[in-house]
């Protein structure tokens, strides 16, 4: 069964506000926190369908996902394909299963959108987009 919401306008540039919000404020933690920390955010997403919609499929996610954040302790291409990995799994079940937040019926479609554009930033390395003002 394929999701009925119609999405408006706030569903597409709402997450990608947040997304950019995403960036800048990582751009403010110093390296090489920002990559472990962002590791470690990314293997939670991990666990965020448990309760889905799709019974013991759900495990399937973390199963495969499980190596590839492992891997993104040392490598920000792997902490975007995490997010990538992560993207197509809310547009499963946007389309198919429960939204992640159950009283906001896009809010998959919205998570499969900022998953999408921090990956893109994951990919080109992590670039900082505003850096911090040295203390001396």
């Amino acid at each position: 069964m394929f999701a009925s919401h119609t999405l408006l306008a706030a569903d597409y540039y709402g997450p990608a506000i947040g997304a950019l919000c995403f960036v800048i404020g990582m751009s403010l933690v110093p390296e090489p926190g920002r990559r472990t920390f962002n590791a470690i955010l990314v293997a939670g997403t991990c666990g965020a369908y448990l309760n889905g919609g799709f019974g013991l499929w759900e495990l399937i996610y973390p199963i495969l996902a499980t190596p590839v954040v492992y891997a993104g302790l040392k490598s920000y291409r792997f902490i975007g394909i995490a997010w990538m990995m992560h993207a197509g799994w809310d547009l499963a079940h946007h389309l198919w299963g429960n939204p992640i937040w159950p009283f906001m019926a896009s809010s998959s479609w919205g998570c499969m959108i900022f998953d999408s554009l921090v990956a893109i930033w994951f990919q080109a390395g992590s670039p900082a987009l505003i850096r911090r003002r040295s203390q001396f």
